[in-house]
Parts: structure tokens; sequence; C-alpha cells
């Protein structure tokens, strides 16, 4: 009998180095019809962009655009032409020594205004969750009658509360008839006080539901640790609340920047020899007080500019500062 041998199967050849693939076949997936997004969310918003634009564009152009012109009292009763006058509106407003220093006075009332709120808002908010339900509702019906009282009417009671003849504070604190507006720095406190008390409400919610979010596992380490309350704020709390405490802080600068009516009820329109002038009150001033409205819309596009260029820088440094974590 013949013996059959099975040959071996043949060894595969490794493939030469360099040589290409052949590229693995994959099922082709059919595409579906493109999702009609790209246009609905402006849809959804052209309402509220077309308020805003009627609100806000045509009332900026044409505050730019006076800033521009020569338009006082006499060109508003049309007695004489309206003449372009370029930057040279801009040339006085910054010639004059006395814009200098309501800006830098309007620039350091406004810092104060927003550390102060941001401090008692943040260390309210931080109560609120150490307190009971009954302490926390109290609190935050205070806070919103707060909130709720029209600017006028809160510097009205403000200023009977430090009244020098009938006033509680000085009676409590034994300053006798002191005047509280007649000197510059204690007439800006009382103003920079009215305006925490009508502004803290704000940041005090918005950072307490922020905190609300936050998990209760990672409080709960930081303080097996041996975290303090200061140094849970600080290295737990505020870090995560950072988009929140970017908002309130964009918002606080914004609000306390264009101080008006404070100002203008508890110092009387600027205190005295405009001692406690603003940038929002000097504007009234020159624009309405002296029929000079084109030095009053120069300062408003200045004042404009400044927000935007603090609003945007904020918001870089955020960023950034997001990024980087």
């Amino acid at each position: 009998m013949r013996r059959t041998t099975v040959a071996p199967p043949a060894k595969r050849s490794a493939p030469a180095t360099g040589a290409r693939r052949a590229p693995a076949t994959t099922p082709s997936r059919r595409r579906g019809p493109r999702p009609r997004g790209g246009w609905t969310p402006w849809l959804y918003l052209a309402p509220a962009l077309a308020v805003l634009g009627a609100l806000l564009v045509y009332p900026v152009y044409q505050l730019g655009l006076i800033s521009f012109l020569e338009y006082t009292q006499a060109q508003v009763s049309g007695g004489e032409p309206t003449r372009f006058r370029g930057l040279a509106n801009y040339t006085d407003l910054f010639a004059d020594d006395q814009f200098g220093q309501v800006l830098l006075a309007t620039v350091g009332f406004a810092a104060a205004c927003v550390l102060g709120t941001l401090a008692v808002g943040c260390a309210l908010a931080v109560l609120l969750t150490r307190v009971r339900a009954l302490p926390r509702l109290a609190l935050l019906l205070a806070a919103l009658g707060a909130w709720a009282t029209p600017t006028i009417t809160g510097s009205t009671v403000w200023l009977f509360l430090f009244d020098p003849d009938f006033g509680p504070v000085n009676r409590l604190l034994g300053l006798g008839d002191f005047s509280w507006t007649y000197g510059r720095y204690s007439a800006f406190l009382l103003v920079l006080l009215e305006v925490v008390w009508c502004s803290f409400p704000f940041v005090m919610i918005t950072v307490y539901a922020g905190i609300r979010a936050v998990p209760g596992e990672v409080l709960e380490a930081a303080a097996l640790d041996g975290a303090s309350q200061w140094r849970i704020w600080r290295s737990v709390l505020a870090p995560m609340l950072r988009p929140i405490l970017g908002i309130v802080t964009v918002q606080s600068v914004i609000w306390d920047f264009k101080v008006f009516t404070q100002i203008y009820v508890m110092t009387g329109g600027g205190g005295i020899a405009g001692q406690n002038l603003v940038l929002n009150v000097y504007a009234y001033q020159k624009a309405f007080a002296s029929s000079q409205y084109s030095l009053g819309s120069a300062i408003g596009v200045v004042m404009l500019l400044l927000l935007l260029a603090v609003t945007l820088g904020y918001l870089r440094l955020l960023r950034r500062q997001g990024e980087e974590l």
C-alpha cells in the first residue's frame, strides 16, 4: 500500500516592510437627513433681538451721533443749525479737570460698592446653608423686600434713618447732630450702604442656588480633612462657583458704575460744590442743567466704552482661568 503524505499548510509570508495594507472594508452607513438646526435658534431669538435692537441699538446710535455734533439748546429750539464737530467734544471733555476727578471718584465708588455687595451677598448665601428652615425663610423674605423696594423710596428711607435731627441712627450711635451728607466721604459711605443694601439680594440668592448645586460629598470630604469654613469657601466653593461669581460680578460692575438715583437723591444732586458727583450725575448736569447735550452724550459714550472694556476683560480672564484648570 502506498503511503499518502499530507503536505503541511504553507506558511504565510510576512508582508514586506513598506508595503501598503489593503484598507479594511467597513459596512457603509446610511447618511440620514441633516438636522435642520442651523437657523432654528436664530428664528426663536428673532423677536427678542428685534426688541433689543429697537430699545438699545438705535438709542446708542443717537447717543454717539449727538456726541459728534454741536447740540445745545439753540440747536434743539431750531435757532441755529447743527454743526459737525468731530472729536472736539471729547477733546473739551478730557481737557476738563473736573471730568478727571469725577471719573476717579466713580471708579473708586463703584469698586467699593461691588466689593461690599459681593462680600455681604456671599456671606449671607453661606449663612443660608447653615441655618434652619424658619430663619432661612425670614432672611429670604427680608432680602426680597430690599430687592423689591424702589430705588427712590429706599434712598428716602435711608436719608430719614441717618437724619441728624430725627433719624434713629445718630441717637443709637451717640453722634448728636452729625450730618452724614455734609462731608464728602461720609456722604459716599451713606450712599454705599444703601447701594449694598438694595443690591446684595441678587448676589445672595444666585450664589445660594450655586452652593445648593454643589455635591454634599465634596463639602463633607473637605470638612473631614480639617478644613475651616473659610478654607472650604476659598479652596472648594469659590473655584466651583467661578462662572456664577463671574456673572454676579459683571452685573454688579454695570449697576454700580452707573448709579444715579441714590447719589442724586441722597446728596441733593451731587453734594456740596459737586463733591459727590459720579459720571451719571455729571452727564445729567451737563446735558440738562447746562443744556450741553453734546458733552452729556460724550460722557455717556465714554461710560459705555469703559463698561464694555471692563466686562470683556473680566470675561476673558475667567475664560483663561477656566482653561488653566
